[in-house]
């Protein structure tokens, strides 16, 4: 049998893994960064396969990995970890350097910074372990470093479902209504009570019912809870999981 809950005990931090190749940047935000040896000094990076930034990793042999730091305006991790490199310019926003290796080293929100060239790499079905030997490092405050439990407390979020440490909600038994939720929700619809407006903990993006989002096609007067699905941040691109009801 496996408690699932378990898993939420396995300590991590909070870091920005990028890479360059034939000049064009590539970065997201991961929770899986560790030091594998100190004699050579080498960090390995957990990439799943479907993020943009796995690729430039795999043909340009080279990474950065930026630690980021407790206090922050967590819009670097939505446009990091929330939407691809694909569609935006993650870099356009945000301080940067290039290291020894000609690869972007994000420092913004960030207290220390590690540059690589990799030596192996594991495939690991979903992902892919890169080993890196670290070519320079950098401590760049003495702020204190976020660690992912934190993140998940201060925030209460869930991990994406690319990050190699997510679990299904179900698999927590967090997908089952209270019968009082149920019985209260009901209460609301029948007396026509005000429906509550559902923040973004990613952004700060509210979704206002009265208004509905326009640019989506949603109509005012759409609940929240009848939003599609699919239905995705309009600012950086997260999920219904992650709004939360003011």
């Amino acid at each position: 049998m496996i408690d699932y809950s378990s898993f939420t005990k396995l300590s991590y931090g909070l870091y920005i893994i990028a890479s360059e190749y034939n000049g064009q940047k590539a970065g997201y935000a991961g929770n899986t960064g560790f030091q594998v040896t100190a004699q050579p000094e080498t960090i390995a990076v957990s990439c799943n396969k479907d993020n943009y930034t796995t690729e430039f990793i795999q043909k340009s042999r080279k990474f950065s990995l930026s630690v980021l730091q407790k206090d922050l305006d967590v819009a670097i991790v939505g446009d990091f970890g929330f939407k691809s490199g694909r569609d935006i310019d993650k870099f356009k926003h945000y301080d940067y350097k290039t290291g020894e290796l000609g690869i972007p080293i994000v420092t913004e929100s960030c207290v220390a910074a590690f540059e690589c060239k990799v030596v192996n790499e594991v495939d690991c079905g979903t992902h892919i372990l890169f080993i890196g030997e670290v070519v320079s490092a950098e401590k760049l405050s003495d702020n204190e470093a976020l660690t992912y439990n934190y993140y998940h407390e201060h925030y209460k979020m869930r991990s994406p479902k690319n990050a190699p440490t997510y679990i299904p909600p179900e698999k927590l038994g967090e997908n089952k209504e209270e019968k009082g939720d149920v019985e209260t929700k009901e209460k609301l619809e029948t007396t026509g009570a005000p429906v509550s407006d559902y923040v973004c903990i990613i952004c700060g993006y509210t979704y206002d019912p009265e208004v509905g989002e326009p640019s989506m096609g949603i109509p005012p007067g759409t609940p929240f809870e009848d939003l599609p699905e699919d239905f995705l941040c309009p600012i950086c691109s997260a999920s219904k999981e992650y709004f939360r009801e003011v």
